[in-house]
């Protein structure tokens, strides 16, 4: 029996496929659908401190909706794309 690895940090389902294509000081990179999106910390501060294997930890629900399940972070594209349009609240 053979044993497929896959690259770290990508995730491959049915027919959604994303990978994270680099960490570094200001945000971290996210390909999917041969499109590549930076998720600066300014806007996605969750990021910032996370260990990178729980960056790599990626699952993809849905065509456009990202899930991080050891740092519980929901994405979906549209909020990486405008995330002016998500004002973080925190309380």
């Amino acid at each position: 029996m053979k044993l497929k690895l896959e690259k770290a940090g990508m995730i491959t389902s049915t027919n959604h496929k994303a990978e994270i294509t680099n960490i570094s000081l200001h945000g971290i990179w996210l390909f999917h659908n041969q499109k590549e999106y930076f998720l600066p910390y300014s806007d996605f501060p969750w990021f910032k401190e996370a260990k990178v294997q729980h960056i790599l930890n990626l699952e993809i629900p849905s065509e456009n909706h990202f899930y991080w399940p050891d740092l519980d972070i929901d994405l979906n594209l549209d909020s990486i794309t405008n995330p002016e349009d998500y004002p973080l609240i925190s309380k």
